[in-house]
């Protein structure tokens, strides 16, 4: 079978910048890992996405690109254009060697229900302004066919998963944010959804209270008092009652948490120390909806990094065994981006990238448009 090289972009809801990876896979087990990096966003470019996401929450159409929109679509498309030059200059990578991008995009609204999910990012100019082909709009057949849209990453949780030995069942939790997962048991499909808000919310208060983009490795958590009747009240949402495949907006529970969590009441170490028991608790609330307890929990994406939402977990799944993706010798941060190098191959060979299993669509379904790279000589998009 023959394999391919590509390059992964993930720019996530947690918005601290652009994930990019490089891959050697056929689409179904990776023959190698290549260089990683992050391109992080300036602060003014985080708040036109943020711009963009709020103005979006009240799109009808997929197509739509008012004001802010269409602003951090262009923006967006350049930044990752750049992103990939860059990496490829610093790792001395041919780009004539890379077969294809797997563009994410950013999501800007994700409500499939009403059969909606917009990912603002021009595939067709990013081609063109790399001379690389790019499989992008991943998502958008899933919805359309009346699937969650989402996680779509647990179908490189598997192979990722087939290469490690731990005790099975495995669950790969995916914390970025909103957080996923991916049960893992021998099933010949990946099951999967999601579990509740990952780092958004813990993200958003930091960013409120002290200008912060994170809580830098859950030091302020570390400090601060749970309050467990605010995490009880949280739990209470109909969300985690509901059994998989399912799936979140970013914002989803802002409003929710805000109120039942009397976040305005705390200060910020409480505050951040609520928020990481909540995200934790809800997680634990997917065990008895997953077809067995699983054994080992494997802690991927930006949350992987807060040292006390990790410990929260452990306490909330024992007996399970938590490790984090790079205590078992994966590359923590870059594992979306490989997710859609992986999902491009995929696309390209026609095979499934979603399943009944994972986002609750009718039937496997792959995925992604291809946009290939024009002729030279065309005129350079700008800001």
């Amino acid at each position: 079978m023959r394999t391919w090289r590509a390059i992964g972009l993930m720019s996530g809801t947690s918005m601290d910048g652009i994930d990019i990876a490089v891959l050697e896979t056929d689409g179904e087990t990776v023959s190698r890992f290549g260089p990683a990096a992050l391109h992080p966003y300036r602060e003014d470019e985080v708040a036109l996405l943020r711009r963009a996401v709020e103005e979006a929450r009240s799109l009808t159409s997929r197509d739509a690109r008012p004001g802010a929109v269409a602003d951090a679509e262009q923006m967006s498309t350049l930044l990752h254009a750049g992103a990939v030059r860059m990496f490829l200059d610093a790792n001395g990578i041919d780009p004539a060697s890379i077969d294809v991008i797997g563009f994410h995009g950013q999501t800007v609204l994700h409500r499939p229900d009403d059969r909606l999910t917009i990912q603002i990012g021009d595939g067709q100019a990013l081609a063109d302004e790399t001379g690389i082909r790019v499989v992008y709009d991943l998502r958008a057949a899933d919805v359309a066919e009346g699937g969650q849209g989402a996680p779509l990453v647990p179908v490189y949780h598997r192979a990722l998963a087939a290469m490690l030995d731990r005790p099975r069942p495995i669950a790969v939790l995916n914390i970025g944010g909103v957080a996923n997962v991916t049960f893992i048991d021998g099933i010949p499909d990946p099951y999967a959804c999601d579990t509740g808000p990952g780092n958004a919310l813990i993200d958003d208060f930091m960013r409120a209270r002290r200008g912060e983009i994170r809580d830098e490795n859950g030091g302020a958590a570390a400090r601060g008092k749970v309050d467990e009747a605010a995490v009880a009240r949280v739990l209470k949402h109909s969300f985690f009652a509901l059994k998989p495949p399912k799936s979140l907006d970013r914002n989803a529970f802002r409003e929710w948490v805000a109120d039942r969590a009397q976040l305005a009441e705390k200060n910020v170490e409480d505050g951040a120390a609520t928020l990481a028991a909540i995200t934790a608790a809800t997680v634990a609330t997917i065990v008895p909806h997953l077809p067995e307890a699983p054994r080992s929990w494997i802690v991927c994406g930006g949350g992987a990094n807060n040292a006390t939402l990790v410990r929260m977990l452990g306490e909330r799944l024992a007996p399970a065994r938590v490790e984090t993706a790079g205590d078992v010798g994966w590359n923590a941060d870059a594992i979306e981006a490989q997710a859609f190098a992986y999902m491009a191959v995929r696309s390209l060979r026609g095979l499934p990238i979603t399943f009944p299993t994972t986002t609750a669509v009718p039937k496997p379904m792959t995925g992604g448009v291809l946009a290939e790279p024009r002729a030279a000589g065309r005129k350079r998009m700008s800001l």
